[in-house]
């Protein structure tokens, strides 16, 4: 399983992704030139020695400085690769940057057994016998030959095996672009808290394994579930045309889906269907695993838990607020366009309004631009209005999920924030079971849209969604109070 790793290990400070190995006179003119051509086409930057350095004895000092400026290095074992004394010098200075950098290497056994390499026997025992022959006085050179072969031959590697070559070719440059897709830092300077998001959905994802994966990214509006996909996709660089720019009309859904399972089901793609809210769409898109070819990667993004469960993901990944350092930084990068707040007035005030905003993303970023080169004065002002009106951007994005509901679900949200916030489980269920709204499902369904929140599965604390949905609440009560009279006679029975 491959795992996203720490961004502070950068792959940009490296000139080069690959560093290739091989034996010219083998295969400099036949897969080594496809495999560097196909290398180039995918953008992975690769290191290729030019023809005639190979005309002098000793290796050269730029193909040294090539590998140490490499993050990895592709070894071609062909037949006569260990009768070249420049080969075997190239391979000592890769296992030496392994052992000493973490270089990462990764052999190709072309027509060649890796037991062979390691055992060194059949025609690697003759070429060393030459070699031990013509550098009788380096005794140390040899030897160090010697354990740098038998060492990459103990790695697994890939072997040809009497397949294609170009269907062997394509299937190492894919496997390479999504080892080194993960490698890639987070350079997006603004999203804060990303890096710990990003870990945790790739041990779910699990780019680079041979299976089809179906992946939601579950949550209420607002907490970054695009966001967090997005750079997903940009980490992994996996940016494939389904249909090489073809156009095509469906007839209908039924159609379309047809055309989707037959077309994709042999190539490998990633695929990101954003913020769904129908089943039978999702359905339609992603009917089953065997629609994508083995190592696709579907990451669904949605408000409804439930959704996700009807359609068979194979796991979900629910993002969380911000912490409270976070969510200060986040906010002074929109507020300040820096991570530290530059004046002691604005210390206070901006403690006021992330306290407001409760960790979620839009709400710091929508706070924090607004308030961006206003004065104190006018954050004062600001922070007073919010206490008595939402936001209008922020509160028409979450009311989304609550218009979606509903009448009688949207009851029971309004009487869980109103009477029975941070109330026991089982006591708000008896209550709402008495003004028959059908609270086992009804407030299942709220937990599956992330309107209301659990502490625990059995009898655990009921809460709204933070402030946010607390806001959005009052506006509702005011709106829908003449339409549910009779609820609230009901309600002011039950607290009476």
């Amino acid at each position: 399983m491959l795992s996203l790793p720490s961004t502070s290990s950068s792959i940009s400070k490296k000139k080069y992704d690959v560093f290739l190995s091989f034996r010219g006179e083998d295969t400099r003119k036949n897969f080594t030139d496809h495999l560097y051509d196909d290398l180039k086409r995918s953008g992975i930057v690769t290191f290729r020695d030019d023809p005639k350095l190979e005309a002098g004895e000793e290796i050269a000092p730029e193909l040294f400085n090539a590998i140490q400026q490499s993050w990895c290095s592709v070894i071609v074992f062909s037949e006569t690769y260990a009768f070249s004394g420049w080969c075997l010098e190239e391979l000592a200075e890769i296992v030496k940057q392994k052992n000493d950098m973490g270089h990462k290497v990764f052999p190709i056994f072309y027509n060649v057994d890796p037991s062979d390499l390691r055992k060194q026997k059949e025609r690697v025992e003759e070429a060393f016998a030459k070699h031990e022959e013509r550098y009788k006085e380096d005794r140390d050179k040899i030897q160090s030959w010697r354990n740098a072969l038998t060492q990459v031959a103990n790695i697994k590697g890939w072997h040809l095996n009497n397949r294609h070559e170009s269907e062997f070719i394509r299937d190492i440059v894919m496997k390479i672009s999504a080892k080194l897709c993960q490698t890639y830092p987070v350079t997006h300077n603004d999203l804060v808290g990303i890096s710990e998001r990003l870990e945790d959905l790739y041990l779910k994802i699990n780019i680079g394994e041979d299976d089809v994966c179906i992946i939601g990214i579950c949550g209420m509006d607002g907490i970054g579930k695009m966001t967090l996909a997005r750079v997903a996709c940009d980490q992994c660089r996996i940016f494939l045309k389904i249909f090489h720019g073809e156009c095509f009309n469906f007839f209908d859904v039924h159609e379309g889906s047809a055309i989707i399972s037959h077309r994709l089901s042999h190539k490998k793609f990633l695929v990101v269907i954003d913020n769904v809210d129908n089943m039978q769409h999702l359905k339609c898109l992603v009917g089953r695993h065997d629609w994508f070819g083995l190592g696709s990667r579907i990451i669904v993004t949605t408000r409804d838990e439930h959704l996700l469960q009807c359609c068979q993901v194979d796991d979900v990944y629910m993002p969380i607020t911000l912490n409270p350092k976070d969510a200060l930084q986040l906010f002074n990068l929109k507020a300040f366009h820096s991570d530290m707040v530059p004046k002691d007035d604005f210390i206070e005030l901006s403690k006021h309004v992330v306290n407001y905003a409760s960790g979620l993303p839009l709400a710091l970023e929508v706070l924090g631009s607004f308030l961006c080169g206003r004065d104190a004065t006018q954050w004062r002002s600001t922070i007073e209005r919010l206490k008595r009106d939402s936001n209008k951007e922020i509160l028409d994005k979450l009311r989304i999920s609550f218009d979606g509901l509903e009448e009688r679900e949207k009851n029971i949200f309004l009487d869980i924030a109103c009477f029975f916030n941070k109330e026991e489980k089982g006591f708000v269920i008896k209550i709402l079971d008495g003004c028959e709204f059908f609270p086992d499902i009804g407030i299942d369904v709220h937990i599956k849209k992330s309107l209301v929140k659990s502490i625990t599965n059995i009898c655990g604390c009921m809460t709204c969604c933070k402030k946010w949905e607390e806001k959005l609440l009052e506006k509702n009560v005011l709106i829908n109070l003449e339409n549910v009279a009779d609820c609230g006679r009901k309600r002011t029975s039950i607290i009476s």
